[in-house]
């Protein structure tokens, strides 16, 4: 019998590359009620929306678009390791094999069937959103 995975939150993170980080602060935080999640550097910004995350990321649209990668968010740092090891097993190309980050986050990135990058994400704001949800 094959084993059951937890299921996902859902799709509650993305990854924009954007020319001017401030400018996409202002919109963002200033217009769409988003609040500062963390700001590492002046390059990049996490932003927060109840249980949704956005990563702005500064640098040029490639051919494909400003999408950076998709995140699917799951509970715990477990979770994104049995997921990983499933999908590797099906053939999945792994582009990132999972990691902890600096903000707590532990994820890894596959890639869909036609390239685009798919996170694999355990984030602890979404987490704590979720366990406020019951």
């Amino acid at each position: 019998m094959a084993e059951e995975l937890p299921r996902a939150y859902g799709l509650r993170h993305v990854a924009l590359r954007v020319r001017d980080v401030r400018a996409a602060e202002a919109f963002y935080v200033g217009l769409l009620g988003f609040s500062v999640e963390w700001r590492p550097g002046d390059d990049d910004l996490y932003l927060a929306y109840r249980g949704d995350s956005l990563a702005l990321h500064r640098g040029e649209p490639s051919r494909h678009g400003a999408l950076d990668h998709l995140g699917m968010a799951f509970a715990c740092p477990s979770d994104v390791d049995r997921w990983t090891a499933k999908l590797q097993a099906a053939g999945v190309r792994v582009l990132e094999p999972p990691r902890a980050h600096r903000d707590g986050a532990y994820s890894s990135t596959v890639a869909d069937p036609d390239g685009n990058a798919v996170q694999l994400i355990c984030h602890p704001p979404i987490v704590a959103f979720e366990a406020t949800r019951g």
